[in-house]
């Protein structure tokens, strides 16, 4: 088991990949949460690729607005006060509709 000093560090740095990708953070989430955030960010980014999506589109710096190649492609919003548990419901919920998501091009 890793010792106090190097599970911060783990938790900081998951967190910081997270706020890379656009995820608000509130401080408060705990460590199981912030594993669970980016397992689901990272299954969402894969089936965006999968699904010929450009993540540096899709998912703009902080701040920026998206300008996605398909809706579909964006990164959800966490809501103000939304807890993890409801934000990962809506992120596995969209990348299952990334999944089967058919391309205007097909």
């Amino acid at each position: 088991m890793p010792n106090s000093s190097e599970f911060h560090r783990v938790m900081l740095e998951t967190a910081d990949r997270l706020r890379q990708r656009g995820v608000i953070l509130t401080g408060k989430e705990s460590g199981d949460e912030l594993v669970s955030l980016l397992d689901a960010v990272e299954a969402f980014e894969l089936a965006v690729e999968r699904r010929g999506g450009d993540l540096m589109v899709d998912e703009p710096p902080e701040g920026e607005t998206a300008q996605p190649d398909d809706v579909h492609f964006g990164l959800p919003r966490r809501h103000e006060r939304e807890s993890v548990s409801d934000y990962l419901v809506r992120i596995l919920a969209r990348t299952d509709l990334i999944r089967s998501h058919r391309s205007l091009d097909a």
